[in-house]
């Protein structure tokens, strides 16, 4: 029997009594969505599944995107992504630098991202202590906790993002070896409208859907206006309050919600000092429908 407890903190629960590498019972699939809205961020320790069942499992919840510029995946599947600083032959084998920036994944995507499932293979140590830790935002709470004028300012109000803002911040913030976009993936990812506070499918809560990494402005708003109110969002979305840090172990399988958080990887170890997780990225492709959240939950 599924076993879901609680951090206590902004975000956060351990799940217990569920085998990943096995189909989820109906009851189980409806409490791991009903923990995603409240909870944000699920941990299944333990459980070293292969890329197989991360794919599988993963699955469950939605489509599995595939990045056309990702070039680090599985050997036939390419919907399980590598994320690694292991070099081999002098080559690495994953993608080192994703994720170290605040962000949630897909915003720039017309179908936005619901979940990133993760598998801890290998976690930097020093000192005995794990590096690489996962810090989470509830923005959930950042919306509940804004000024009620500016909730009722920007109710109607839609932003646009855009993959490229943040393809190329990497490229020349953190010297990532990436090429540029090409005109192909530009016209497959087009800057895309979404709410500035978009309804959470699963809490009917809203959220503050803006990133520093993929936001560009806010439409029918000046261009110092626009940039004054994302900054202001930003700041407040940073407080320390709707702060949650996940520190890795081996065997961890990691499972947060896109809708209602941000996340950063935090990169505090060396290149010899190896970090190996495998992801599968889930589309809001079925979330959004009341009919799926009906069944799923009935």
């Amino acid at each position: 029997m599924i076993h879901i407890q609680p951090t206590g903190k902004i975000l956060g629960a351990d799940v217990a009594g569920v085998d990943l590498r096995k189909p989820l019972a109906r009851e189980d699939f409806a409490a791991l969505l009903r923990a995603l809205g409240d909870y944000g961020v699920l941990r299944f320790a333990g459980q070293l599944i292969s890329a197989a069942d991360l794919k599988q499992f993963s699955a469950c919840f939605g489509g599995l995107h595939v990045l056309s510029a990702a070039k680090f995946y599985e050997p036939g599947l390419p919907e399980v992504t590598i994320l690694s600083n292991i070099k081999k032959d002098g080559k690495p084998i994953g993608a080192a630098d994703a994720g170290q920036f605040w962000h949630t994944d897909m915003a720039y995507n017309r179908t936005v991202g619901f979940v990133n499932v993760l598998v801890a293979h290998q976690v930097p140590m020093r000192d005995g202590m794990p590096l690489g830790a996962t810090e989470f935002i509830n923005t959930q709470a950042a919306y509940a906790g804004l000024p009620q004028a500016v909730q009722a300012q920007l109710a109607d109000a839609v932003a646009i993002h855009d993959l490229n803002k943040s393809w190329e911040r990497s490229r020349k913030e953190r010297n990532s070896v990436r090429p540029p976009l090409t005109e192909a993936q530009r016209r497959e990812y087009p800057p895309v409208p979404h709410p500035v506070f978009l309804t959470h499918p699963i809490t009917g809560r809203k959220v503050i859907y803006v990133t520093p990494s993929y936001t560009e402005f806010i439409e029918g708003m000046a261009a110092d206006e626009s940039q004054r109110t994302l900054d202001f969002l930003f700041e407040h979305i940073l407080k320390p309050e709707y702060r949650y840090v996940h520190r890795w172990t081996v065997g961890d399988v990691l499972m947060w919600d896109h809708l209602g958080t941000w996340h950063n990887a935090v990169a505090d170890y060396g290149p010899d000092e190896h970090r190996l997780m495998q992801r599968c990225q889930v589309m809001a492709d079925r979330i959004f429908d009341p009919a799926f959240l009906q069944n799923a939950l009935a």
